[in-house]
């Protein structure tokens, strides 16, 4: 029976969740099973906020600019959260962590901002209002894609040893 890895902290691998030791690859199954649903909502969420960026940016930059550069920047986190997602693996997986907190964050900055200061948002964006426009999707899909890496993380044994 193999021993289990104990790494720096001399606790097993599976006891330190989400921090890869020295010679640990993460492996992540974010694009199978139930996570085919995550990275298709993702995906649609990427073309739809991209159309709309495209199409406020291309006939009325001018109204409101702050909102449609928002616009472009959510559709980019989640073109990189859906690729990231979608591949698994180690880099895949920190970008997928790093995609999913950045949208976050941008969701519940942008939606407090567009509620406090309605003049800097005359035309709404993906994250606006905390996603209202989009049935609060926006601020629900983060939670979701940090919750789902999070349970998918595994860890190898170092392959060194």
């Amino acid at each position: 029976m193999p021993e289990p890895d104990t790494g720096v902290t001399g606790e097993p691998a599976a006891a330190r969740p989400g921090r890869p030791g020295r010679g640990e690859r993460v492996r992540t199954g974010t694009g199978s099973g139930p996570g085919r649903l995550l990275v298709a909502v993702y995906a649609i969420f990427a073309l739809a906020a991209g159309a709309r960026a495209g199409v406020q940016i291309g006939t009325k930059f001018s109204d409101a600019p702050l909102a449609y550069t928002l616009s472009a920047f959510a559709a980019a986190v989640y073109v990189l959260a859906t690729v990231a997602l979608a591949r698994g693996g180690r880099t895949s997986f920190r970008v997928a962590v790093a995609a999913c907190s950045v949208e976050l964050a941008g969701v519940l900055a942008i939606g407090t901002l567009s509620l406090v200061d309605r003049a800097a948002f005359p035309d709404a964006t993906v994250w606006s209002g905390y996603g209202e426009g989009y049935g609060f999707v926006p601020l629900v899909l983060p939670v979701i894609g940090l919750l789902w890496l999070r349970r998918t993380a595994r860890r190898a044994r170092p392959a060194d040893g």
